[in-house]
């Protein structure tokens, strides 16, 4: 049997190593799952929402050793990883609601003999791809949504972080949800996704993931006509506003960027403050930049762990090493960035421009780079000028200047004096190549439905 090793960044060191997922045993995987969802589907939505509550319960009473998984194999502090945990519980509290409001409608007929009704039904067996920045959270939003429909799922996690899926599969079981509607393989992207897509059985494919990734599964999915929800990349600009609360900007703009080492693909991309307050905020900014502390985030008071490998911290650098070369100054020499292993420092970049990587390349680490400007409606065209559109945040405490912010930006989800828009109970999802759907709210469980109608005649 061949395996794999999951590595904690923070050391290097093994935390465990897991079996493979053969083709065989995969494609075996999938067709338990259908089985299991001619049973599951026919269960009543009130059963199929306490088996939910069930597994709510048991995350939450498991909450500290789920949030020490993440720590190990993602690197995030603890403090952060328990904070995922009560997120991703926040989905399955959602959508074992929202199973028993799945609702059907009638519709006034054309005609005094017929009756027309609708309803919702589920797709079918899903094939779920998630990637390792959220372990949780990203599989919860995908997880919780599909069983509340009627869905069974089988779980891909990303290679770098499969034990939190591991371990939340198996409290969904002890929660009473079947063992075959709930699974997991571990497979490498390639194959999950050439599988997933290929197999005549599963009815959706939902992604988490590259923009290019995303783009060859829409691609290989179209031979059967799978139903896809994208979550794709995302380059999101952040506008601080002449009359911006400074001190609010500065610790939002923290929250939104240095969360998880900056790894997050809602993360600031991309900072353009106006110029009459761009020294301010930049000392501000810089500050409390340097105040956080980095380390292994099982110790105490740590702010932010490392990043999840070599190949993530010579990107960085190497957006680093760009932006100085393009006219940036750094808020630190960057030759004291790197402190070992995976850690590296955060750094403020003044004097941003469109030359730099930066600010056209999702960075996935802890840059915060400035750039000014003076015009309002210029710079919402510069934040515009990408192929992506997932978030985007702003800063203006004048509600005119604000919800022309609002209307003029082009993006999925946007933060308006407010660095962590997400939640259970609202839409998440982006523009143009960020992809399409969406997960949470009401509207996250509609694209696990299909819509059947009925005409009745001669009545």
């Amino acid at each position: 049997m061949k395996q794999h090793s999951v590595y904690n960044p923070a050391t290097n060191e093994i935390v465990k190593t897991v079996d493979f997922t053969t083709e065989e045993e995969a494609n075996k995987k999938i067709e338990k799952a259908h089985e299991a969802f001619l049973s599951w589907r026919e269960l009543d939505a009130h059963d199929r929402s306490a088996r939910l509550l069930k597994w709510y319960q048991l995350i939450d009473e498991h909450k500290e050793e789920l949030a020490e998984l993440i720590t190990l194999e993602n690197g995030k502090p603890y403090k952060e990883a328990l904070g995922e945990v009560a997120y991703a519980n926040s989905y399955i509290q959602w959508y074992e609601a929202e199973a028993k409001r799945v609702y059907g409608s009638t519709i006034p007929a054309n005609n005094p003999n017929k009756k027309i009704i609708t309803d919702k039904f589920p797709v079918g067996v899903v094939g779920a791809i998630t990637p390792w920045n959220f372990p949780a959270a990203m599989i919860a939003r995908k997880m919780a949504p599909a069983l509340a429909a009627g869905c069974t799922i089988v779980c891909k996690p990303a290679l770098e972080t499969p034990l939190t899926t591991i371990r939340m599969v198996e409290l969904a079981h002890e929660a009473g949800i079947p063992e075959d509607a709930i699974q997991y393989v571990i497979l490498s992207g390639r194959d999950a996704g050439r599988i997933f897509t290929e197999s005549p059985i599963v009815q959706k494919i939902t992604f988490t993931g590259s923009t290019p990734v995303g783009k060859s599964l829409i691609k290989a999915s179209a031979d059967t006509v799978k139903n896809v929800t994208m979550e794709l990349g995302g380059l999101a600009p952040v506008i601080v506003h002449k009359d911006a609360d400074l001190e609010l900007a500065v610790n939002q703009t923290i929250a939104t960027k240095f969360r998880n080492s900056g790894q997050t693909c809602i993360s600031a991309n991309r900072i353009f403050v106006h110029q009459d307050i761009e020294e301010e905020y930049a000392r501000l900014l810089t500050e409390k930049v340097h105040a956080l502390k980095v380390g292994n985030g099982l110790e105490e008071d740590v702010d932010m762990g490392p990043l999840i490998n070599e190949q993530a911290v010579e990107k960085v650098i190497d957006h680093i090493e760009d932006a100085i070369e393009n006219g940036g100054e750094t808020s630190q020499p960057i030759d004291q960035l790197k402190i070992g292993g995976n850690f590296l420092k955060p750094v403020v970049i003044r004097n941003a421009n469109l030359d730099m990587k930066v600010m056209h390349e999702e960075t996935f680490g802890p840059i915060a780079a400035i750039m000014t400007y003076d015009d309002l409606d210029e710079i919402i065209e510069v934040a515009n000028d990408t192929e992506y559109g997932l978030a985007a945040y702003f800063f203006t405490n004048d509600y005119r200047t604000g919800f022309n912010i609002y209307n003029k930006l082009d993006y999925g989800v946007i933060g308006w004096n407010d660095g962590a828009p997400s939640a259970a109970h609202a839409p998440f999802g982006g523009f143009k190549e960020s992809g399409y759907g969406r997960e949470g709210g009401i509207e996250g469980i509609e694209p696990y439905l299909e819509t059947k109608y009925l005409s009745i005649g001669n009545i």
